[in-house]
């Protein structure tokens, strides 16, 4: 009888604690601690992805999972407007790109982030279908028209070697038509076996896989390009139409789409190995007409689609030996006394909350978080609303607020009781506040709007540098020396200015992807979260900074404004705010986290 050891070539460990990478995959050993055989094997799995900045549907995309953009296509309505924006994903979370030269849809897109090109689409009366642009990875440029026009098209290839296949004919439906781009012209090349269109296609121009589609009615098939002419291959799984699809012709995935009887939105995912296509891991969110991107059959990603049209939603598709939960907002402990324009500060596990409007009116009420549930304490001596606060929960500073004229009143806590100490120079409510409890900053505010900004030293505020633009209801992250205010209104509609803090002026940084204010965040210069606030309406996104620009990450459960926030980019709070009545729901952040996927070996 073969032993383990003669297979692997080593025994049976014995380990007090389990290994941490992915060299054990297939390997088994023992855990003396938990005193269980164990092994790592793979898994495969959609996750949560962080949402697009706007909502999209019968869109392009293209790039790695990592490294893609999602370009073009039906904004979500109203007004389902035809759009040529672009959104660019980078793993973590999506920010906008530079727009196209034409707005369309039904078109298609292959190649790289920084070196794609799309081709083909319907574009707003007088319609034309034959338009090509190249991205660079901040604009397009306009590039050779097709040789014949058309829609609803499928794709492969790279920037300087296309492949278009099948499609919409704008006069006569269905065709089996293909063409090849060389980096300078479009050439129309050989046929396809089977006219059909809103089919799928992936791999290079040499080697491309084009299958799915509607002949109609909903196909199966698959075609095989060499270069020259498509074969038939063999059929996929499941017929459908409008899927999202990535891959290489020996590696590929296709995913969601619409199909079956009635004809309806899928989750349904399939590998192909170059030969057979395989059921795989179902997506989380049954749709079509969205946007696709991955390297292979063992990372994909999928943004946007419907119904509803123009959703905002993305998944992640990993086969790994690695298991991969997406950032998510959890339930919380409630408030005890519901509120908006209440202020915050702390960790997720032991958080602060004062002041603000609640139902009965003006409160000095604050409340402690241990991470499950919120607990009264003393009040603010100065009960008052659209204060600001900083630091911990057992070192906490309230700044500022209404009660209901503009007031200069600062207390600290000390984790038991607040006590008064010197006045803010000007009086203000709805400024931005940040910093600890012996070095803070108030900056802009109302009333009247301002841009002056003020520094406390545990004892008295002093002067610092003006705001580039005076605003107020921003959002805030930092320390003195390294802060960070967002959003806001100056006179006007909202905006997504950001600047940054250095202990003495303020700088410009990118604009956050959304423009809004009464909106809440926490965090660092060079890592924080902006959620909630009013766009127009309530809204619930949410979006991550980097210390340079902006993009989206995991949506709250509650659309709301007026709330406060405390804690990291890894383990966040949002708690209280107007939905639009007065809440008292908190809401937990937790970042993405991978872990390897451990299974304990057993004799069933």
């Amino acid at each position: 009888m073969t032993t383990y050891k003669q297979i692997f070539g080593k025994p049976v460990k014995f380990l007090a604690t389990d290994p941490d990478n992915a060299e054990a995959e297939g390997q088994i050993w023992y855990n003396s601690t938990s005193d269980a055989f164990k092994s790592v094997v793979v898994s495969e799995a959609w996750s949560s992805g962080a949402p697009l900045v706007s909502g999209r549907n019968q869109t392009a995309a293209f790039g790695t999972q990592t490294a893609n953009l999602v370009c073009g296509g039906k904004a979500a309505p109203p007004p389902n407007a035809t759009t040529a924006t672009t959104q660019e994903y980078n793993g973590s979370g999506f920010s906008t790109g530079g727009d196209m030269n034409t707005a369309r849809y039904e078109h298609r897109g292959q190649g790289t982030l920084t070196a794609g090109i799309i081709f083909g689409g319907i574009e707003p009366p007088p319609s034309s279908y034959d338009h090509t642009e190249e991205y660079n990875g901040t604009s397009w440029t306009t590039a050779p028209n097709l040789a014949t026009g058309i829609y609803q098209n499928a794709g492969a290839g790279t920037q300087t070697a296309a492949l278009s296949a099948s499609g919409n004919l704008p006069v006569t439906g269905e065709s089996n038509n293909s063409q090849e781009y060389d980096g300078t012209s479009w050439t129309n090349g050989n046929n396809m076996n089977t006219a059909r269109r809103q089919a799928g296609g992936f791999g290079i121009q040499t080697a491309a896989i084009i299958c799915g589609g509607l002949t109609p009615p909903n196909t199966a098939k698959t075609e095989q390009y060499d270069g020259t002419s498509f074969s038939e291959v063999n059929e996929m799984v499941f017929a459908r139409r409008n899927i999202g699809n990535n891959g290489i012709i020996t590696s590929g995935l296709v995913y969601g789409g619409a199909g079956g009887s009635p004809d309806s939105p899928q989750n349904k995912t399939e590998s192909y190995d170059g030969t057979t296509w395989t059921a795989a891991a179902t997506l989380g969110t049954a749709r079509y007409n969205g946007g696709g991107a991955g390297a292979d059959n063992t990372t994909g990603h999928y943004a946007g689609g419907g119904p509803p049209s123009g959703l905002s939603i993305s998944e992640e598709y990993n086969k790994s030996t690695t298991v991969f939960t997406g950032a998510a907002w959890s339930a919380g402990g409630n408030l005890n006394t519901a509120r908006n324009t209440l202020a915050g500060c702390g960790t997720q596990t032991a958080g602060l909350a004062f002041g603000g409007f609640p139902p009965g009116g003006i409160t000095g009420k604050t409340e402690e978080y241990n991470g499950s549930s919120w607990s009264e304490q003393n009040d603010l001596n100065t009960a008052r609303y659209d204060l600001r606060g900083c630091g911990t929960q057992t070192a906490g500073l309230a700044f500022g607020g209404q009660t209901p004229t503009p007031q200069g009143v600062t207390e600290e806590y000390d984790g038991s009781s607040w006590t008064e100490s010197g006045d803010l120079s000007q009086a203000r409510a709805r400024h931005a506040g940040f910093g600890i409890q012996t070095a803070a900053v108030a900056a802009g505010g109302t009333t009247p709007p301002t841009s002056s900004t003020e520094e406390y030293d545990g004892s008295s505020w002093t002067s610092g540098g003006n705001l580039g633009t005076g605003r107020y209801d921003m959002g805030a992250a930092g320390i003195l020396t390294a802060g960070l205010v967002f959003g806001g209104s100056p006179p006007g509609s909202p905006t997504g200015k950001t600047e940054e803090y250095n202990g003495s002026s303020w700088s410009e940084s990118g604009d956050m992807n959304t423009a809004r204010h009464y909106v809440a965040g926490f965090g660092l210069q060079t890592a924080a979260i902006a959620m909630g606030g009013d766009d127009g309406s309530l809204t619930s996104s949410v979006e991550e900074y980097d210390g340079t620009s902006w993009r989206t990450s995991a949506s709250l459960a509650t659309a709301r404004s007026r709330l406060a926030g405390a804690g990291t980019t890894s383990l966040g709070l949002a708690f209280g705010g107007q939905t639009p009545s007065a809440s008292n729901a908190t809401e937990e952040f937790t970042a993405e986290t991978t872990a390897l996927n451990l299974k304990t070996l057993t004799t069933s």
